[in-house]
């Protein structure tokens, strides 16, 4: 990517280099801000539901670097000659919700037409750079906890093929709209400096990456994943998203597979909307972690371990 802009200004602590969730500007006095953008193509039915899983999913890039957002401007494509304004007002207000359950204010934004609608936000938050969790965080000797159950990406393509049941959809909706503050906010209190959260390129490319840039391997413990109700039953069926398919033709090289086939595969690649964080702690805590995590409502399970190494990744 050299036509990016490439800056050695020392007050960015996190740039283009480690490909991490958000950008990194060193205020000073312990103080840094978190930037972050995106937006997604409608992924539900209901307008105020998108909204929220739009609003969530872009609010979480701040809480995997270990922030805290402060406030976000909307982004809306719009298909002017197709959707009513009203539709738009319950994007807005679904993104309103999140925002509230965030703590953040929404202090503008911008509107473009567009055939196809897409929602999200430019968020802006606040880290103490001696707490940050980042790509390149990840040590040798630590548990991988994981806070959200994967198969995101297969739901919502059973979804769109009018496939998947109410309940499904209820699941997935449930997770999609849960935040990720309190995963952020258990990891840094237990040391944690390597995370991610594990979004289009799925766990599987989102951890690849995160263990190249760290200097580990990574064994996952494949019977410790959970997976959304359903998951497994669509994609043995073949509905997967393109995207999945092509996270794992990426990262296959990256991977022992050990004795996992094809669907285990594309269920751990596959391309999730508003995930869960995936870090590491030291093994003497990450009991303690889980459960703490748990007793919070979070869905969190030790998912492998880090070795040294190169970024490969073992199935076990």
């Amino acid at each position: 990517m050299s036509f990016l802009n490439e800056n050695e200004n020392a007050e960015i602590l996190v740039g283009l280099e480690t490909g991490d969730d958000a950008g990194v500007w060193d205020l000073g006095d312990g103080r840094a801000i978190v930037s972050t953008v995106d937006f997604i193509t409608p992924l539900v039915n209901d307008a105020r539901t998108w909204g929220r899983i739009a609003a969530a999913n872009s609010v979480s890039d701040v809480y995997a670097m270990g922030g805290k957002p402060l406030f976000a401007l909307n982004l809306v494509a719009w298909n002017n000659d197709e959707l009513p304004t009203e539709l738009l007002s319950e994007v807005l207000l679904g993104g309103s919700d999140i925002a509230a359950q965030a703590g953040m204010a929404i202090i503008g934004g911008h509107s473009i037409s567009d055939p196809e609608p897409k929602y999200g936000m430019a968020v802006t938050g606040e880290v103490n750079p001696d707490q940050m969790l980042t790509n390149t965080g990840l040590k040798p000797g630590q548990d991988l906890i994981l806070t959200k159950p994967l198969g995101i990406g297969v739901i919502t393509t059973a979804i769109k093929a009018g496939v998947a049941s109410e309940e499904v959809i209820e699941q997935a909706i449930d997770s999609m709209v849960q935040l990720n503050d309190v995963a952020s906010r258990v990891a840094v209190a237990a040391g944690a400096t390597g995370a991610t959260d594990v979004t289009g390129f799925g766990l599987l490319g989102h951890l690849g990456k995160m263990a190249a840039v760290s200097g580990v391997d990574t064994v996952l413990h494949v019977g410790e994943i959970y997976f959304i109700s359903g998951a497994r039953e669509f994609a043995s069926d073949g509905v997967v998203p393109d995207g999945t398919r092509r996270n794992l033709s990426w990262i296959t090289d990256q991977v022992d597979a050990g004795s996992y086939g094809e669907v285990d595969l594309l269920l751990l690649a596959d391309a999730q909307t508003s995930g869960g964080l995936v870090f590491g702690v030291d093994k003497d805590k990450s009991a303690d972690v889980c459960a703490e995590l748990v007793a919070e409502n979070v869905s969190a399970a030790i998912i492998g371990e880090t070795l040294t190494g190169d970024g490969k990744i073992s199935l076990r």
